[in-house]
């Protein structure tokens, strides 16, 4: 599928590998608002220039904490919150991919429609100079979570509408599951908190990204 304003961004990541060492791009944004989308259209532009192996990609969803460690801690119910995911696990990924660029490097997925995680579904090939990862919490100002941001190049975050970025999120819950009620009720009771939570941190990101009219485009 063709993404309309994807080369300059394609170009730029490019750019950050620079003289040639193993970097990693990271995508924040609420949920919602279309970092899987960005990630998934960047790599294949990325790809489309340098080659497949030259790219990789690393979701954070694979950090999930899976069901039974979430009903451990009494938080099912936030499913998706900053506390729910293995940030100290992501953090060690990213360093490993940095520091291990001859390696075969494996990491965990997330299946949507199980919505839990999946040990080693992915893997960054000893080829990829450019690793794009996507998560809602990259620049939150914690710990745990800037451990994570160490490992990055740049952060770029993206923003576009609110109202469009909540039907999405429902039109996703109802589509794994979710009565359209139930899908309303837990876009308004977590997501939208979590939301918050990102927008407050946004001033920290390297580049700001907006889908738009044009199409994906840096912005500010």
């Amino acid at each position: 599928m063709q993404h309309p304003g994807i080369d300059e961004l394609a170009a730029t990541a490019v750019a950050l590998v620079g003289d040639g060492r193993r970097v990693v791009l990271g995508i924040a944004g609420a949920p919602g608002a279309g970092k899987s989308t960005l990630a998934e259209a960047l790599v294949d532009a990325v790809a489309a220039r340098q080659g497949r192996e030259w790219v990789g990609h690393v979701p954070m969803d694979g950090f999930h904490l899976a069901d039974a460690q979430l009903d451990r801690l009494g938080l099912r119910s936030r499913k998706g919150a900053p506390d729910t995911f293995d940030a100290d696990g992501y953090a060690a990924l990213l360093r490993r991919i940095v520091a291990e660029p001859d390696a075969w490097v494996y990491a965990p997925g997330f299946d949507r429609t199980l919505e839990q995680p999946l040990a080693a579904a992915m893997v960054v090939p000893p080829a990829a100079r450019l690793v794009v990862t996507e998560g809602n919490y990259l620049l939150l100002p914690e710990e745990r979570w800037e451990r994570a941001r160490a490992s990055l190049a740049e952060v770029w975050f993206v923003s576009g509408d609110d109202d469009v970025r909540r039907s999405r999120l429902v039109d996703r819950h109802v589509r794994f599951g979710k009565e359209p009620a139930a899908a309303e009720a837990w876009v308004a009771g977590n997501d939208d908190l979590n939301a918050v939570l990102v927008a407050a941190a946004a001033g920290r990101a390297d580049r700001d990204v907006t889908n738009g009219p044009a199409g994906w485009a840096f912005s500010g």
